[in-house]
């Protein structure tokens, strides 16, 4: 079986750029390259250009790791920029005919595949899902790891502030972005990097690490800072004079239908030629179903975790709170508002001091954010105790989280299945999430579940498990156990294993 593996990362991407699915990818090549009857292909897309304007192209990589370069592919100059905030609207997200016709032409080339499998459709536009018709014989496969299929923005996250519950026909989506990337100056740096990794030099190289990396890393700050001002000043605008009449921004109606159809027209070519919709949790197949992707392709797929040997190594405890009284409670993840992080920190902030004083907290929190470091000096003399690292490898989990009683997921965004759920739960920590996503599907128990965003709510909920309300037996009881490799292994094959529709019948 010829399977071809799409992503807009290259899974061995030196800048570890993809975050949990291009970790995903990686563990799923290695466990396939086990199998004497699966031949594996991977191409990527939208962030390697030349630095002359060219038409599209496809190439082997040549830059990066040397390891798999052999079926190691990508898409330079692609007319869609990837990841999505890169090309936020553009058309090219749907249709790019100069693309498309190089996406053809790798099929063609490369294949034929009996599989292709998007694991995101970010850098390629929509399209290229219509040359199905071409090959009734291949499966095409698309897994939502996010929600780019709906939102441009991938996460329901609107001007990275909060959860977009309907986007109003397109017109929420106009305003979406606090700062929308210049795509020119996007393209000139990505240009600028590749180049750069073609000649070797690349991270772990001096001129790299001390040069081209930093300054490139500094212009994304810089661009973040600039988009953390346009935020304040939207929270916080500066009154205008008396005189002056304020008269709200129109929106553009053509730019607001532009998004409407967008997602109209991913769902139809969705719907109309793939086979298989993989939802990496039932919360993300029942918002693929709401948005209209039919319900007969969608099938929940658990991603497969090489955490998941810890649960036949660890054993759950009888119980949350320890015999004086007081429980650990952990967060592992991003300084970053859609996690949760910072509604964490407001709610331990206004949590009662009785309760307060008898929770242990750990936080494993990559950055150096002032805001999150003032209020951990805020909460320390308040709680009973606060550890924070910034942040942690593989190696150092067991000894961090081996006094952990329970963890918590407070995302405010539908985060499909957070990787870190999956660790902690993989070592038997219940977990406390919020109910947006796909984390509280491990634990399955909705006394471990409080309403996003509702500090209230959370209050509660904390109130309960340090009253030692929590049946932790029965929690461990209706729990999922995390999926293997082996077993996701399993179902990824089943998947495409099974008979394409026959063109004649329908």
């Amino acid at each position: 079986m010829k399977v071809l593996f799409y992503n807009w990362v290259d899974y061995s991407d030196e800048l570890n750029r993809g975050g949990g699915v291009t970790h995903y990818l990686r563990n799923v090549l290695h466990q396939m390259d086990a199998r004497d009857d699966v031949a594996c292909t991977f191409l990527s897309s939208g962030i390697s250009y030349d630095l002359r304007s060219r038409p599209p192209r496809w190439s082997r990589v040549v830059h990066g790791a040397a390891k798999g370069r052999e079926r190691r592919f990508e898409i330079v100059n692609s007319g869609c920029l990837s990841p999505s905030h890169h090309s936020f609207g553009h058309p090219a997200q749907v249709s790019d005919p100069d693309t498309e016709a190089v996406f053809a032409d790798f099929l063609q080339s490369v294949g034929p595949f009996d599989v292709v499998h998007f694991n995101n459709l970010e850098g390629l536009p929509a399209t290229v899902l219509d040359l199905k018709a071409q090959m009734p014989g291949t499966r095409f496969i698309l897994s939502l790891h996010n929600y780019y299929p709906f939102c441009p923005q991938v996460n329901f996250w609107h001007r990275e502030e909060a959860h977009c519950d309907d986007f109003a026909n397109g017109e929420r989506c106009v305003g979406c972005l606090p700062y929308k990337p210049n795509p020119r100056m996007v393209r000139l740096a990505n240009s600028a990097n590749f180049s750069l990794q073609k000649r070797g030099v690349g991270p772990g190289t001096v001129v790299y690490d001390r040069g081209a990396g930093p300054a490139m890393r500094m212009g994304v700050r810089t661009l973040r800072k600039i988009a953390s001002a346009r935020r304040s000043a939207a929270v916080q605008p500066t009154p205008p004079p008396v005189s002056a009449p304020v008269i709200a921004e129109p929106i553009d109606p053509s730019d607001a239908g532009g998004f409407r159809d967008r997602r109209d027209q991913f769902v139809e070519l969705i719907n109309r030629n793939c086979d298989t919709v993989l939802c990496v949790s039932d919360r993300v197949a029942e918002i693929a179903r709401r948005h209209g992707v039919s319900d007969a392709k969608l099938r929940t797929s658990y991603i497969g975790s090489d955490h998941a040997v810890h649960f036949d190594q660890t054993r759950p405890k009888s119980a949350i709170l320890r015999p004086d009284g007081t429980a650990q409670m952990a967060f592992l993840g991003y300084m970053r508002r859609d996690k949760g992080f910072f509604f964490l920190l407001e709610a331990l902030e206004t949590l009662d001091p009785t309760l307060a004083s008898r929770l242990h907290l750990v936080f494993a929190a990559a950055g150096r954010d002032p805001l999150a470091l003032a209020a951990f000096d805020r909460l320390r003399p308040r709680f009973a105790s606060l550890t924070w690292h910034d942040g942690y490898r593989r190696h150092e989990m067991d000894r961090m989280l081996s006094e952990v009683d329970f963890g918590i997921v407070p995302v405010l965004w539908e985060d499909n299945l957070p990787q870190v759920a999956i660790e902690m739960h993989s070592r038997h920590i219940p977990l406390l999430t919020s109910h947006r996503g796909g984390a509280s599907e491990l634990g399955r128990c909705p006394g471990m579940v409080f309403r996003a965003g509702d500090i209230d709510d959370l209050h509660r909920r904390l109130a309960q498990i340090l009253n030692g309300d929590v049946d932790l037996e029965g929690y461990w009881a209706g729990a999922m156990p995390p999926v293997s490799m082996d077993q996701h292994l399993a179902d990824l094959l089943d998947v495409f294993g099974g008979q394409p529709p026959d063109p004649e019948a329908e």
